[in-house]
C-alpha cells in the first residue's frame, strides 16, 4: 500500500520562517484542541511520544523520519484540517470531503495517500434503533489520520489492541487501517443480532394484530437502507485493496487479515440484504392482514346494519298499523256537538269496523313486503 522511503523524499519540508517577520501563532499552539482525540508517535511498533498539540506532533515526526504518527480527530475545525493538509500534502478534494459528513463509503488514492470513508454502526438497546457514524481515514507512508463524525466506532479500543501487538503495529499505517476496518466490520455484528431480534418481534406483532407495527416496520426498513449503504460499498473497497497487494507490496500477514475482514463484510452484506427482503415480505403480509381485518369489520358492520334495518322495518310497520285506529279514535273522541256521526246509531260499529279494516289491510300489505 505504501513504501518506507525517507520522509524528506516524500513530502515538502517547511522552510524556516523569516527571522525579520514576526511568527504567526499556530492554531494548535498551547493546549490540545478538543477535536484532537489523541496524537501519538510510534517507532518500531512502540509508542515513543504523545504530543499535546498538532504542531508538536509535526515537529517530532520531522525529527524522527523513521517513525509513524497516528492522529485521531473528532469533528475537527477547518484550520486543523488545513494544517494537516499542509503538513502531509493531503489532496484538497479529500480534505473537503473530510470536513463534511454524509459521504458515501469509498476508497480513493491520491498519490501515496489513501483516503477511506467508512460508515460505522451500533445498535441502541433502549430505543431499539441503529445509530450510524462516519469515519474518514487518511493513510500515508508514515502517518494515519482519522476524522470521526459520530460516536461510532470506538477507536480507543483499536489503539489499545494495536499497541498490545507491536509486531503488527510495526507494519505501518496500513496495519492500523486493517485494524480500523476490522473494528468497523466487527461492530456490525451486534447490529445484525439486534435487527434480527427486532424482526422476530415484528413478526409476532404482525400476527398479533398490533396496529402500531406498520410504523415500526417502516422505520426499521429505512435503517436497513442506511445499513445496506454502509456495507455494500465496503465489499468492493476491500476487494480493491486486495487487488493492490502485489503492486504495493502488502505484507502477507496483512493480506490474510484483510481477506478475513472481506469475508466478514460479505457475510454481513448478505444478511442485510436478507433483512430488507424479509421486511418487504412482512410489510406485504401485514398489509394483507390489515385489509382482511378491515373487510371483516366492514362485513360485520354491514350485517349489523342489515339486522338493524329489519328491526326498524318491523317497528315502522307495527307503528303504522297502530296509527290507523289511533287516528280514527282521536277524531271521534273530539268534543264537538256538530259532528253528524254522533247521532248515527250505526256510528260506533262503523268506526270499529273501519279501524279493524285499515289495520288488517296494512298488516297484509306489510306482510307481503316482508316487513313483518
Amino acid at each position: 500500500m505504501s513504501d518506507r522511503r525517507p520522509r524528506a523524499a516524500r513530502r515538502r519540508t517547511p522552510e524556516p520562517p523569516d527571522s525579520a517577520a514576526p511568527a504567526e501563532p499556530s492554531p494548535q499552539s498551547g493546549s490540545q484542541s478538543p477535536s484532537v482525540v489523541q496524537a501519538t508517535l510510534y517507532r518500531d511498533g512502540r509508542r515513543v511520544a504523545s504530543p499535546a498539540t498538532l504542531a508538536e506532533t509535526f515537529r517530532q515526526l520531522r525529527e524522527h523520519p523513521d517513525g509513524m504518527a497516528w492522529i485521531g480527530l473528532q469533528r475537527p475545525t477547518e484550520d486543523e484540517l488545513h494544517s494537516l493538509a499542509a503538513e502531509f500534502d493531503l489532496h484538497e478534494l479529500a480534505v473537503e470531503d473530510a470536513m463534511e459528513a454524509h459521504q458515501r463509503p469509498k476508497l480513493e488514492r491520491y498519490g501515496e495517500t489513501l483516503f477511506v470513508v467508512l460508515r460505522a454502526a451500533r445498535y441502541l438497546d433502549a430505543p431499539e434503533e441503529v445509530d450510524f457514524g462516519e469515519l474518514h481515514v487518511f493513510v500515508g507512508p508514515d502517518f494515519l489520520i482519522t476524522v470521526r463524525h459520530g460516536a461510532a466506532p470506538d477507536l480507543s479500543a483499536v489503539r489499545t489492541r494495536m499497541e498490545a501487538d507491536p509486531e503488527l503495529l510495526a507494519l505501518g499505517p496500513e496495519a492500523v487501517l486493517y485494524a480500523i476496518l476490522d473494528a468497523v466490520v466487527d461492530g456490525y455484528a451486534p447490529v445484525v443480532a439486534g435487527v434480527q431480534n427486532d424482526i422476530d418481534e415484528i413478526e409476532t406483532e404482525v400476527f398479533g394484530g398490533d396496529p402500531a407495527v406498520s410504523r415500526r416496520i417502516y422505520e426499521l426498513s429505512r435503517e436497513m437502507v442506511e445499513f445496506q449503504r454502509a456495507t455494500r460499498p465496503l465489499v468492493g473497497m476491500l476487494h480493491g485493496l486486495m487487488a493492490g497487494f502485489a503492486k504495493y507490496g502488502t505484507d502477507e500477514e496483512l493480506q490474510r487479515y484483510l481477506r478475513d475482514v472481506a469475508d466478514h463484510v460479505t457475510h454481513t452484506s448478505e444478511r442485510v440484504d436478507g433483512f430488507r427482503q424479509a421486511l418487504t415480505e412482512i410489510l406485504t403480509v401485514n398489509a394483507t392482514l390489515v385489509t382482511q381485518q378491515q373487510n371483516a369489520e366492514m362485513r360485520a358492520l354491514a350485517e349489523a346494519g342489515f339486522e338493524q334495518n329489519e328491526e326498524i322495518k318491523k317497528i315502522s310497520a307495527w307503528a303504522a298499523i297502530l296509527f290507523a285506529p289511533t287516528l280514527v279514535g282521536t277524531i271521534y273522541g273530539m268534543n264537538f256537538e256538530s259532528m253528524p256521526e254522533l247521532g248515527w246509531s250505526l256510528g260506533y260499529p262503523f268506526a270499529v269496523g273501519l279501524m279493524g279494516m285499515v289495520c288488517v289491510s296494512l298488516y297484509v300489505i306489510f306482510k307481503r313486503r316482508d316487513w313483518l
